[in-house]
């Protein structure tokens, strides 16, 4: 297993780590439900190292990627960006990415364990193109400050904050070296990322818990990080979609996906759901009450007169709305807000609802 750069830093702190995707993250630091709050109501201070990161250089950097994204990357200018999907030629999911223009180079970041997957992906399409492909993860490490008071926490400490979603600046640190500060909101409250060179990673980390703590923060692990992604119904990759699914399915069509740009990989598919039908399923989010010692597991199924209408994906203990969730892919003519439905957990079945559609879109 890879170890993140700051795994003994992590662990004096009480972090306890789990896989994800296959590489070893922060699970938590022994208070699930604190890190939650403070991921909720202030600040939590995550080290997201384990995503990977690639740079795209050279002329042709944003013609070519704008060929191959859901979304619009050729009219980007420095200091913008946007959230996108890789495809397949079928309009299936291959990877969800950020991606944000720097002034000599594209920044991509990316669910951990998928590394391979996106260079090998964007490293079939290039052909005779002036654009180069680096790995830049060994290189940088990436913190993140998600919460209210996330933008606070960066300007005690000097930091610009970006205005815009996924809006970006590159600042020379006067400990840190150059860094990347950006504004990504990855709960759709408030967020910033800070992509730290690798040599700088713990004082950076040293200086956002300080900063976070003034604040009532504190750092965050992956389980409360889940909690909160799942409430929102926001979708994770190969979690919640992979390549079995439809962009639209998954809900990517509300942010992902720009039907002005013109022509990208899998684009003629997407455009053909958008004009002439609709997607046999989408993924919603679904709510139970009841003390639940086990929660569903991905691949569970979704019932309705014990016929399958669909099955789950993630699920979690919501201490927000005080009721467990799931997140689950509901066929079309099931898919209504209020409608009860039965969800199989272990080898018991419990009655759910459909929830409303929420801000993700899910």
């Amino acid at each position: 297993m890879h170890l993140l750069p700051l795994q003994e830093i992590h662990a004096s702190l009480g972090g306890r780590f789990a896989p994800v995707n296959g590489v070893d993250m922060v699970a938590h630091y022994g208070d699930v439900e604190g890190e939650y709050l403070a991921l909720s109501q202030t600040a939590g201070v995550l080290d997201l190292s384990a995503r990977g990161r690639l740079c795209l250089t050279g002329a042709d950097r944003q013609r070519f990627l704008n060929g191959q994204v859901t979304n619009n990357v050729k009219d980007l200018q420095p200091g913008q960006g946007c959230y996108a999907a890789l495809l397949t030629p079928k309009g299936k999911v291959q990877a969800d990415l950020y991606i944000h223009a720097l002034p000599q180079e594209l920044l991509l970041d990316f669910e951990p364990g998928q590394l391979e997957t996106v260079t090998q992906r964007i490293e079939k399409y290039l052909i005779a193109d002036d654009v180069q492909l680096v790995n830049v993860t060994p290189h940088y490490g990436l913190l993140s400050v998600q919460g209210p008071q996330a933008g606070a926490v960066l300007q005690s400490l000097g930091l610009p904050v970006p205005v815009g979603a996924c809006q970006s600046t590159v600042v020379q640190h006067a400990a840190w070296g150059e860094i990347c500060v950006a504004n990504v909101p990855r709960l759709l409250t408030s967020g910033v990322d800070i992509f730290v060179p690798t040599a700088a990673l713990e004082a950076a980390w040293t200086a956002l818990l300080s900063a976070a703590a003034r604040v009532g923060g504190r750092a965050a692990g992956w389980q409360a990080f889940e909690t909160a992604r799942i409430e929102q119904g926001i979708p994770r990759f190969p979690q919640d979609m992979d390549e079995s699914n439809l962009a639209p399915e998954a809900g990517l069509d509300t942010r992902a996906i720009s039907y002005t740009k013109g022509c990208y990989t899998g684009q003629e598919v997407i455009a053909r759901i958008r004009t002439y039908g609709q997607v046999a399923k989408h993924l919603r989010r679904l709510r139970w009450d009841g003390d639940a010692k086990v929660l569903p597991q991905k691949g569970d199924k979704i019932l309705e007169g014990g016929k399958e209408i669909g099955y789950a994906t993630s699920s979690t203990y919501s201490p927000a709305l005080k009721t467990n969730l799931a997140l689950g892919y509901l066929r079309r003519e099931h898919d209504r807000p209020g409608k009860e439905v039965d969800l199989k957990v272990g080898g018991e079945t419990v009655r759910a609802v459909v929830m409303e559609t929420g801000p993700a879109g899910v």
